[in-house]
Order: structure tokens, then sequence, then C-alpha cells
């Protein structure tokens, strides 16, 4: 038979004990949060590029960025080549030359205007649309988008390209943070060549 005085004892004993482990303390100390020198020692093991960080919510959304071939130094233009468009400059517009196109966003289900001096990316996010992009300077294709009423040439300008090929724009391609409407036509984001 159990004795209540025996129980009672053990408990007093088991709690005196218990008390006197944790007023002592167990003499464990946390080590140093060491995570910030980690980040400062990669970080100075990368050059520094003139790359922008991403501004995408959602990273790895695009593609990876294409090279397009610079040619060797120097070299010329085959007869009856044309050098390659440096694009342009929007600020440039004048306010009285602004003009306006009605842009339909298939995947978005709506038709809105977009001035000829806002790039298809901004006018989208104005609506409030979440638009696929990374770089913003037309360095990666995380924001090209297909315009399928034909070659993007024919209805867009670009300020800058660097990742789309002539037979990608032909296919109607064409880079959304730095396109720029020169006429009306239906563009499906989020495509990429």
């Amino acid at each position: 038979m159990v004795e209540p005085v025996s129980v009672a004892a053990g408990a007093v004993l088991t709690i005196v004990v218990v008390a006197v482990h944790y007023s002592s303390g167990t003499g464990w100390e946390p080590s140093e949060d060491i995570s910030q020198n980690v980040i400062e020692k990669r970080a100075a093991t990368v050059p520094e590029t003139d790359f922008p960080e991403p501004y995408n919510r959602s990273i790895g959304g695009g593609g990876s960025a294409a090279a397009i071939p610079a040619g060797e130094e120097g070299a010329e233009l085959e007869e009856g080549a044309e050098e390659a468009d440096d694009g342009f400059d929007p600020d440039e517009i004048a306010d009285d030359e602004v003009e306006y196109y009605e842009i339909e966003f298939a995947k978005e289900g709506e038709t809105i205007e977009v001035a000829n001096n806002e790039t298809i990316l901004d006018a989208g996010e104005d609506e409030g649309w979440d638009m696929p992009y990374a770089c913003r300077q037309g360095q990666c294709v995380s924001c090209a988008g297909q315009i399928t009423d034909g070659a993007a040439s024919d209805y867009i300008r670009h300020s800058q390209n660097e990742s789309l090929f002539d037979d990608d724009m032909e296919e109607g391609y064409c880079l959304t943070c730095v396109a720029y409407p020169t006429d009306e036509f239906t563009i499906e984001t989020g495509e990429q060549p």
C-alpha cells in the first residue's frame, strides 16, 4: 500500500531539487550571433556591378538574361547593313507631341490608353496589375511580353534592348519595362521568347 506521507515527502524533495537546479542555473550561454559577419564576408567576395538589384516580388519569375553578341571591336558593318538602334529618350518627347494608344492587355482582359512616353510595364502597374519584371532596364527578359498583332517593331520602340534578338522582335516579343507604344496593339504579358 502507498503511504501518503512518503509520496508527500518525495514530492517536496523533487520540488526542492528542481528549485535549487534553476536557481543556480545551467551555466549555458548562447553563442554570439555571427550571421551579420557571414553576410558581410560573402558580400565582400562578390564583385560590384552596374546591374541593379531586382525589384521583382517573384525572383526567378523571368528567364535568364541573354547577351547579344557585340561582335569584334572595330569591325565594320557589311555593305547594306544598318547600325543597331540605340533606343530613344522618352523624356525628349514634348508635352504637345504626346500621343495615346489603346493597348489591350489580353491576360488582364482590359484595354487601356498608354502614352507614347510611358512604358507598357508602368501603364499596367498604374492599373494595379501584378506585372512581371526584374531589372527595369532592358537587360533581362523577366518583363517580356508578346504583341499578338505582328512584329514588335511595328508597334513599340525600346529605349534600351540588350536581351531580344531581331528574330524575337519579328515574333512580337518586347521588353515591357522599356517598351513605348507607337500604335495600338494587343499584348500578352509574361510571355518570353
